[in-house]
């Protein structure tokens, strides 16, 4: 992205900055411009941290007592076994970790610098040592360096002092030695500072480990996030479960040695039932999604920095946007433009500029800057250079020697040059039009001639903006604007064109039960077209004065009817999220300046904008988006929604597989039969299990009427009651399957062992089954087939074919001491299993409409 200096003048003197080939050189001398932290584990680490998982530790310890009974090839298959999981676990893991890498990627600090004589926006980890760094305000200093330029620059440095009070810059000689961090006037910077006021122009001294943060072992690239609401609950969730399994294992192997004497066997039933009742999943599961969603939502040009924004989404109810840039392109053109009592319209069909508009043009242009970012002052130059270039009335050439910035109090801007003939100066003003009527001292009739004309153009959907000059014949300059005689010139109306997809997405927002307020410092008239054309309602529209005058609770009551916020400022976003916070709203704000972030924090999703919006607006941000469009956000909150139903999808299918599991392993020695399930069985249910839950519940399409549910409540629990009788009902209809074909295979078969490959047959395709009904809760089974997911087939196939080589390799068969059985009795018990849960077909329609696995068809 290229964009020239904001209101900062490049002295000549400067250097252009260094080739591409000299930053790629300094690059591969230097290292990237990191901290030594979040360099992630090596492999043996990861290894090590797997090993320790209870679940392998169970496999470890149910392989040694086969080795005590002298089973050496049970103990060896285990141990396979075990090598087989830490390798899926390992790849999971790298999976996840490569998403997250890429996120922090993408989300990494950017940086201004200008190289091969031009501007260009980068990654901050590749700053490099010569760098010329463009620094404003909101911006964080990438690397550490000397000011060569610099306007009323102040930088917060607490983060390497501890004093609060900002310092004061100024700039020095390129080769001027790099100063101590703290007080004033010193002409050096340091990475990880905050910009607070100014602008100024650094040349990098050092950067990664050599700054002044990486010597003393700061660490800023990564903080360790709380944990979210889905985060604690799964804990919690996980706790309980174990410290049940723990109680219930002990129990089993008492039973076990002291009504049998088998103290060993009583021990490994008890590790078969642990690794059964052992909940490892869910915080696997919540990592996954967590990160591959995240991933997913990067896709569709949102970022996400905090993990607790995901579980807001799908419950936000009130979305508040700027106007520009977000629902419009922020592509300003003059569309029209009025000077002497004539106003002219502009299009592509306009051949000439009149004479009378010429003046008004060339101030307009003097009082942008010579290379401008701001759409506004772009639309300037981009109408002298199409009707005035080749005249007297652009100076390119000419320097701005003081600018008066835009202020609170007064929204104008001025800039001062040395007039044509040398002998004073010439000023040169462009803002509102109430603060150019201010600064000409109009009269009153006509001020409010004039503010017709503005009322004319506003309701047109046109920004406006008036232009003033002056002349002032000697020195020093004043302080303020309006120590200078200003004479009025004309007014200029733009036009920033909404963006083709935000009508659709405010309706899908509508539809979603979610409300969508504007907010813009426009006029009123101007936000109520913009507001008209995205197809927000507009009879209520309240101004940023008005907000001011009233109470927090008179705002409160006041904010339920109205989609339209004007002439609003950046300190009243704050206000109208707590107010919106305090009527039960979960609010998603969206900012991008300085004065945002208080807003942005207090939101319970704040949307900090990619390409316009400062650093410290990002770092107070949940999201971040990539190209500033309002779609982005109703998909980040589409897939938000997703993200959430599909993870209650998958916690309710581990809930249901684990019971004819934990049951199996639990009933069939209590009933005196043989163990119906080794720990082999138990290893190999789980391969299923974990790539199903995690993946191929990951990878599930939205339901078909995602979009048309009102948002959930934000703190409705994961699992709810509901929730947990279904899924305990699904598992407790598989065990009695998989429990009766055991009881009667005995009888069936006269063998023990295939009595249990035939129970195990259908315990699997109970699982599939599970799998493929838990899928989605709004279409049918033949709705769902009909649906792609890739990992969800393959789990499923490759769960089959393992089974036929079970029953039918001998060598393998024996190591799950399973027996053959003939092919006619493996199909009807793959058709008893599945049959135990496809009930489920038949009630879930009903569930749905009551609000199973979605949001309640209201909000309480």
């Amino acid at each position: 992205m290229h964009r020239a200096i904001p209101h900062l003048v490049i002295k000549p003197s400067i250097p252009k900055g260094l080739t591409s080939e000299e930053a790629r050189a300094r690059l591969s001398e230097d290292g990237p411009n990191v901290l030594a932290s979040d360099q992630g584990h090596g492999f043996f680490r990861a290894l090590f941290d797997v090993v320790r998982e209870p679940m392998l530790l169970l496999l470890l310890g149910a392989a040694t007592i086969y080795f005590v009974l002298g089973d050496a090839r049970e103990a060896v298959t285990l141990l396979a076994f075990v090598v087989v999981v830490i390798g899926i676990t390992l790849y999971q893991e790298r999976k996840t970790d490569a998403a997250v890498r890429a996120l922090r990627s993408l989300t990494s600090p950017r940086a201004l610098v200008i190289r091969d004589g031009r501007e260009l926006r980068i990654v901050g980890a590749e700053v490099v040592r010569g760098d010329l760094v463009v620094l404003a305000e909101g911006d964080r200093v990438p690397a550490d360096g000397s000011l060569l330029d610099a306007s009323s620059f102040q930088v917060d440095e607490s983060l390497l002092t501890g004093e609060s009070v900002p310092v004061r810059k100024r700039a020095a000689p390129a080769e001027t030695p790099m100063d101590p961090p703290g007080g004033d006037d010193h002409a050096s910077v340091f990475s990880g500072t905050l910009v607070v006021r100014g602008r100024a122009l650094a040349e990098v001294r050092a950067t990664g480990g050599r700054t002044e943060i990486g010597k003393i072992g700061a660490t800023l690239a990564e903080t360790t996030p709380e944990k979210s609401r889905l985060q604690t609950e799964v804990d919690r969730l996980v706790r309980n479960v174990t410290v049940v399994g723990v109680g219930v294992c002990l129990v089993l192997v008492l039973v076990f040695g002291v009504s049998r004497g088998q103290w060993l066997a009583g021990l490994l039933a008890g590790i078969t039932l642990a690794m059964a009742l052992l909940p490892e999943e869910f915080p696997v599961v919540l990592s996954v999604f967590f990160a591959l969603g995240a991933y997913r939502i990067s896709k569709q040009r949102v970022l996400t920095r905090k993990v607790a924004a995901i579980e807001a989404l799908g419950a936000a109810t009130t979305l508040c946007v700027d106007k520009t840039g977000t629902l419009t392109e922020n592509r300003m053109t003059i569309a029209e433009i009025w000077a002497d009592g004539e106003l002219l319209a502009i299009d592509s069909t306009t051949r000439e500029l009149p004479e009378k508009f010429h003046t008004l043009t060339e101030m307009g242009i003097l009082a942008s800057q010579q290379n401008p970012f701001d759409p506004m002052e772009i639309a300037f130059h981009a109408l002298g250079d199409r009707f005035l270039r080749g005249t007297e009335h652009l100076h390119d050439d000419w320097e701005i020697l003081r600018e008066y910035p835009l202020s609170p109090e007064l929204l104008s801007i001025s800039h001062v040059f040395r007039s044509p003939d040398g002998t004073g100066f010439l000023i040169a003003a462009k803002g509102s039009p109430e603060a150019i009527f201010d600064l000409c001292h109009l009269p009153q009739s006509e001020i409010e001639k004039l503010s017709n004309v503005v009322l004319d153009m506003a309701a047109r959907g046109l920004r406006v903006l008036a232009v003033a000059s002056a002349k002032f014949d000697r020195a020093p300059l004043p302080e303020i604007q309006h120590d200078f005689d200003f004479r009025f010139v004309g007014l200029t109306a733009m036009h920033d064109p909404v963006r083709a997809e935000v009508p659709a997405s405010v309706a899908d927002c509508h539809r979603a039960g979610i409300r969508v307020v504007m907010i813009t410092g426009d006029h009123i008239a101007t936000a109520r077209s913009i507001a008209g054309k995205v197809g927000l309602p507009t009879e209520h529209i309240v101004t940023g004065p008005e907000l001011e005058s009233m109470s927090d609770d008179a705002l409160a009551e006041r904010i339920q009817d109205v989609h339209v916020f004007a002439r609003v400022s950046p300190s009243h976003k704050l206000r109208l999220v707590k107010a919106l916070a305090r009527r039960g709203e979960i609010v998603a704000m969206t900012g991008d300046g300085v004065n945002d972030a208080p807003a942005l924090k207090a939101a319970h999703i704040g949307v900090a904008m990619g390409k316009r919006g400062t650093d410290v607006a990002r770092e107070a941000a949940s999201l971040v988006l990539t190209d500033d469009d309002f779609s982005a956000i109703v998909a980040a909150v589409r897939n938000g929604r997703r993200i959430f139903q599909n993870l209650r999808k998958a916690f309710v299918y581990i809930l249901a597989i684990h019971v004819p599991i934990a049951g199996a392993s639990l009933l069939s020695p209590l009933l005196g039969l043989p163990l119906l399930l080794l720990p082999a069985h138990v290893v190999f249910l789980e391969l299923v299990i974990d790539p199903a839950c995690s993946v191929a519940f990951e990878a599930e399409p939205e339901e078909p009427d995602l979009m048309t549910r009102p948002p959930r409540a934000l703190h409705e629990p994961l699992l709810s009651w509901r929730l947990l009788v279904v899924a305990l009902l699904q598992g407790a209809s598989a065990l009695a399957a998989v429990l009766g074909l055991y009881i009667v295979g005995q009888t069936r078969f006269g063998s023990e062992d295939a009595a249990r490959a035939w129970s195990f047959s259908a315990l699997l395709a109970a699982n599939v089954a599970l799998i493929f009904t838990n899928r989605s809760w709004g279409r049918s089974l033949i709705g769902t087939l009909a649906q792609k997911n890739v990992p969800a087939v393959a789990v499923s196939l490759a769960a089959l074919a393992v089974l036929a080589v079970t029953l039918y390799a001998a060598p393998v068969r024996s190591l799950f001491h399973f027996a053959s059985i003939p092919a006619a009795d493996v199909l009807i018990a793959l058709g008893i299993g599945a049959a135990s849960v496809l009930w489920f077909e038949f009630v879930k329609g009903r569930l749905a409409d009551a609000g199973f696995g979605g949001a309640a068809k209201t909000r309480p």
